[in-house]
């Protein structure tokens, strides 16, 4: 049989050297390591007074929930902060379109995470009909001019779109359908933009065309596998932060008190069942 010819997103999104299965205990090896160093740059900002804010965008079922949970699983939500806006109310509506996301902004010592952000504008506003062409064009315009204002505050902002080929999505979103596990992450929303793949390329590359500046440029990550996709995310963004890990503290635990005259009540207490 010959090569079918592929189209150029299947030819974009083809397999890379490294694409291969990885093993979960690998996986997981790696994964450990990445997130203590997670933990090394919290300790930098909390130390430094930095500002962090991450952006995560992509198609549907492309994997940035489960990449924010490994980011976020080992440290502490008083410094890693994830902001995921649900639609805007109607006095949000009146607003300035950006208005919303800027409360969310990092103060000193903080790293703001945004599943999905201030982007849908350019994205499923603009596939759906939420947004007249008008509103994206200005959107686009004034995106890198909020950026710049935000890397002249001095805030680290790190841009990515997670990137999944139609046959993955496709399998993603019948698993989604078939595993009752899963089927409160299907919407409406999801279905209805299935079909449209082209309509979301065309508006993906408008985006990065107009937002992909030097002070906040895209990073693009393959996720087919989710696996190597969440790794190379990590290690990435761990990359791009000049964070310096401090020296772990000699911590020695003190000896612990005697009982003396403590002697536990005979207390009515409501213990749990233990089936396991």
């Amino acid at each position: 049989m010959g090569d079918k010819k592929k189209d150029p997103e299947t030819k974009r999104n083809a397999d890379k050297p490294g694409d291969g299965k990885l093993g979960r205990k690998e996986y997981e090896a790696e994964l450990a390591t990445l997130q203590g160093e997670l933990v090394a740059l919290q300790e930098w900002v909390k130390r430094t007074g930095a500002k962090i804010c991450i952006v995560f965008e992509g198609r549907d079922t492309a994997g940035k929930g489960g990449t924010i949970k490994r980011i976020v699983e080992r440290v502490s939500p008083r410094v890693f902060r994830v902001v995921a806006l649900p639609s805007p109310t109607e006095r949000e509506k009146t607003q300035m379109y950006i208005q919303r996301y800027l409360a969310h902004f990092p103060a000193a010592g903080e790293v703001v995470i945004f599943d999905r952000s201030w982007y849908n504008r350019a994205g499923v506003e603009r596939v759906m009909g939420f947004c007249t062409p008008q509103q994206t064009e200005e959107f686009l315009r004034m995106a890198p001019l909020v950026e710049r204002a935000m890397a002249d505050s001095g805030i680290i902002l790190l841009k990515y779109w997670l990137e999944v080929s139609e046959a993955e999505q496709t399998r993603r979103l019948e698993s989604r359908i078939n595993d009752p596990r899963k089927t409160w992450k299907l919407s409406p929303m999801d279905v209805e933009s299935y079909g449209r793949w082209y309509d979301y390329s065309r508006a993906r590359d408008v985006m990065f065309q107009a937002t992909d500046v030097g002070g906040a440029p895209w990073y693009i990550a393959n996720t087919d596998n989710k696996k190597r996709g969440r790794l190379n995310i990590i290690s990435h963004l761990l990359g791009q932060v000049p964070y310096e890990p401090q020296a772990a503290p000699d911590v020695k635990l003190p000896k612990r008190q005697e009982p003396g005259d403590y002697q536990e009540p005979k207390l009515t207490l409501r213990h749990i069942p233990t089936p396991f």
